[in-house]
């Protein structure tokens, strides 16, 4: 993978990390566009790494009230939405303990995979945007709020974030249209989703960091292809992830379906 390829799935990376499209799907697609092989996931890790740390700059204001109340050691909102956030990374971490060979095989599978899970994403989010009990609400007053959603309402996203790990059932899709199946408030959801995974691709990152497996010579990249991949992802995933905030308030998936349902059919036929 040269610096030029290394960008454009970071691009990719990226926008579709926040876009309810599917990060992973579009990086399989642009990696069997561009005919590049993979044999760890140090690059993944890498992109996946710096659109959390946009996600931390996007909502540096709401993490840091977040950790304003929890060091007030009280039981507040803030703690509240914290345990929340606990509550959903259990079934991610489940999976990830005891089900990674699993979903390996699964990463492995091939493009067809990609196309048939996007195309669940579509019906996702067609179900979420019509099964929304908020819909028609500009929910503005709510932007920045940590009430609204429940310790159950966060398990389930959660589990729905558990399921997303297969390759082009998208995450932000899949835990924002289970989120307003649930009664959650838009933009509740959107804040919700982008927050909840923070810990779990940091902790994939490290896990990948110790084990000796994210390093330039073991992806196959140089080190600088690999520094312009993850800052390219990082500057498209701040701008995704203010863009897909306004998106999610507005109710607008629809358009979004439309396109996973385009494109895994399109990798369907010629896949």
């Amino acid at each position: 993978m040269d610096t030029i390829q290394a960008i454009l799935l970071g691009l990719i990376q990226g926008l579709t990390e926040f876009l309810p499209v599917s990060s992973s799907g579009h990086l399989t697609i642009g990696k069997a566009l561009f005919s590049i092989e993979s044999e760890n996931l140090a690059f993944e890790v890498a992109v996946h790494a710096a659109t959390v740390l946009s996600t931390i700059v996007a909502f540096r204001k709401e993490i840091f009230k977040l950790l304003q109340g929890l060091f007030k050691f009280e039981y507040n909102s803030e703690t509240r939405y914290i345990l929340a956030i606990i509550v959903s990374m259990i079934p991610v971490m489940f999976v990830g303990f005891f089900c990674k060979d699993f979903i390996e095989g699964i990463f492995g599978s091939g493009i067809l995979t990609v196309g048939c899970m996007l195309l669940l994403t579509s019906i996702l989010l067609l179900l979420g945007e019509r099964l929304s009990s908020h819909k028609g609400e500009t929910d503005a007053e709510n932007v920045g709020s940590y009430e609204g959603i429940s310790y159950l309402q966060a398990l389930v996203i959660g589990i729905a974030q558990a399921i997303a790990v297969l390759p082009g059932l998208s995450r932000s899709g899949t835990t924002i249209a289970t989120g307003l199946m649930c009664g959650v408030r838009k933009s509740a959801v959107a804040q919700f989703s982008f927050l909840m995974v923070l810990v779990p691709i940091l902790g994939e990152a490290f896990l990948e960091l110790i084990g000796g497996e994210f390093s330039a010579a073991s992806s196959g990249i140089s080190a600088t292809a690999l520094f312009c991949g993850a800052a390219a992802a990082f500057i498209s995933g701040y701008c995704a992830c203010r863009w897909m905030i306004n998106i999610v308030r507005k109710a607008q998936l629809r358009w979004f379906a439309l396109y996973c349902a385009a494109v895994g059919m399109t990798v369907i036929i010629l896949g």
